[in-house]
């Protein structure tokens, strides 16, 4: 080899050495590059901030004296502060903390600490497409474990989120149940369970839709649908209105002669109620009477209420008359196994015979009634508020909690409403009305069925008008329970929720879908204000659009 080709090769391999390290400062700064964004379990992970790196250390020399080779970085990651959740209803409390988070991934668990949240479990598994395994003391990544324990409000829960997992856990099924829904809530549309700790409980234990299936046929499978709309929502009650002057519309044995001919059978209905347990809520039927009662009178005529001149009062059944407490006691026994939740709404409105000036001149044999039950001083009134005590005494002996409409209980009576009943307040407008605060002074518990925010009124008659969402959003509380003004906080103990209700005065007026479209937006305002009557974080614009967002 000559001296010339020498020099030329030790040029090359100066070149190459340039080259090489180079490419190895280029491969660090990659390498950290890679790491910025690298998750532990090597996928990108939603919401993180761009990552702290240390510098690459400096090379230092061994024994040997070469320098040693640099260690490899070792970035890391931080997270932004998670935000609350966004759910309908809010939820009342959010400590943030920093992480990726959670989502649902196929294969990964549900596990429950109880066997008695293996239903909730198996929904919300279905729900995620995740696998339920059941009753599991191990921990794997990615667990969603359901759990009992601590004590307060059955309806309480807290959910962390937390290290790839997320425990939910409340004193009470219900609570979990709840947990679940703003779980399901947060990760609709392949989203992300924020990071940090939810501590969430309602306001009102009384959180209410209620349906007249009397004046317009549902079907069955509409009502199902409505019940996994208030379960993902977190109401806890389902009323069904099913006796009215148009129609009775369920089945039944023990009188069958008054049934109408498109109505739901008892299977149907025992289908509806065992769904709603499965979501916590509890079916509320109501047999109204003395008043509304026209389709069982159809059938027995006999017991129509007819005045001095003989002319029939519609709807009235003629409480004089010993008949007339039988069958309604018949219906109330037997639809009390058909409907095992504890609650029962005895109606006792817009008793006709209570409406006219001198109910005791034009119903005399129902002022004789009263005065033979009750003394000779007592009124139509007085039997009134008696028959809806007897009723009371009949479903009681089924162990409910009893309600009746604010315009049976009468003022200046010797027979006073049994103190267990509770106030359903809907209107201030009968004849004789009273406001809330002489229910609330007494000590009642009331429930709020304002109608001028609550009724969505088929066809709209009189003055009503369908109710918006936007309207309950910015204006009611439960607080305010007739008109727009609030009863003084004093007050609010005794005021156990609310209930929105549809009304089928004009059974053709909307169909099922666009009943189910009309009451969508007020339905989820109602369940925010009961769960939290506090100023809502959001605007109504901003409620709308996650109303939307969520489906």
């Amino acid at each position: 080899m000559t001296q010339h080709r020498r020099r030329a090769s030790a040029q090359q391999v100066r070149r190459k050495r340039a080259v090489v390290a180079a490419a190895f400062a280029g491969t660090v700064a990659l390498g950290v590059g890679v790491g910025v964004w690298a998750s532990a379990d090597g996928g990108a992970r939603p919401g993180a901030d761009v990552a702290q790196t240390s510098p690459a250390p400096r090379a230092s020399t061994g024994a040997t004296g070469r320098a040693a080779a640099p260690s490899s970085p070792t970035p890391t990651r931080t997270y932004p502060l998670s935000r609350a959740p966004r759910t309908i209803p809010a939820v009342r409390s959010h400590t943030a903390a920093r992480g990726p988070g959670w989502q649902p991934r196929h294969g990964e668990r549900v596990v429950v600490s109880d066997p008695r949240l293996a239903d909730e479990g198996r929904l919300i598994a279905g729900e995620l497409g995740l696998s339920y395994a059941g009753r599991k003391n191990d921990v794997r990544a990615g667990d969603l474990r359901l759990a009992l324990g601590g004590g307060g409000d059955q309806e309480s829960y807290s959910m962390t989120v937390k290290g790839g997992r997320v425990d939910i856990s409340g004193p009470g099924d219900a609570g979990v149940f709840y947990g679940t829904r703003t779980l399901k809530q947060e990760v609709h549309g392949g989203g992300t369970a924020p990071e940090g700790v939810v501590r969430d409980a309602p306001a009102k234990p009384v959180r209410g839709f209620m349906l007249d299936i009397a004046r317009k046929p549902y079907s069955a499978s509409w009502i199902e649908d409505r019940v996994r709309e208030l379960g993902d929502l977190k109401f806890n009650e389902l009323g069904l209105h099913f006796s009215d002057d148009q129609a009775f519309r369920i089945e039944s044995s023990s009188h069958p002669e008054i049934v109408s001919k498109d109505h739901l059978t008892k299977a149907q209905v025992k289908r509806i109620v065992d769904l709603a347990a499965s979501r916590h809520i509890t079916v509320v039927p109501e047999i109204d009477s003395p008043g509304h009662l026209g389709a069982v009178i159809a059938a027995h005529p006999d017991l129509q209420l007819r005045n001095v001149n003989g002319v029939a009062t519609r709807g009235a059944i003629d409480i004089s008359k010993a008949g007339s407490a039988k069958i309604v006691d018949d219906l109330l026994n037997e639809y009390a196994g058909v409907f095992p939740g504890g609650k029962w709404h005895l109606g006792g409105d817009e008793y006709q015979a209570l409406t006219v000036s001198d109910p005791q001149a034009s119903f005399p044999q129902l002022a004789a009634a009263a005065r033979q039950k009750y003394g000779s001083g007592a009124k139509v009134s007085d039997l009134a508020a008696g028959w809806l005590n007897d009723r009371a005494a009949t479903v009681r002996a089924h162990h409910r909690t009893m309600r009746a409409w604010n315009d049976g209980f009468f003022r200046n009576t010797s027979v006073q409403p049994a103190k267990d009943l509770q106030v359903a307040y809907w209107t201030g407008k009968e004849i004789g009305a009273r406001q809330p605060l002489e229910y609330l002074g007494t000590g009642r518990k009331v429930i709020n069925h304002n109608d001028e925010f609550l009724y969505y009124v088929l066809g709209q008659p009189q003055t009503f008008v369908y109710p918006t969402g936007q309207r309950i959003y910015e204006q009611w509380t439960p607080r305010v329970l007739r008109g727009t003004t609030p009863v003084p906080a004093r007050y609010d103990p005794q005021i156990l929720g609310g209930v929105f209700a549809v009304w089928s005065d004009f059974p053709n007026a909307q169909t099922e879908a666009q009943v189910a479209a009309g009451i969508r937006m007020p339905l989820r305002a109602t369940v925010q204000k009961l769960w939290d009557p506090g100023a809502p974080a959001l605007s109504w614009t901003q409620f709308k659009a996650l109303a939307d967002r969520l489906g």
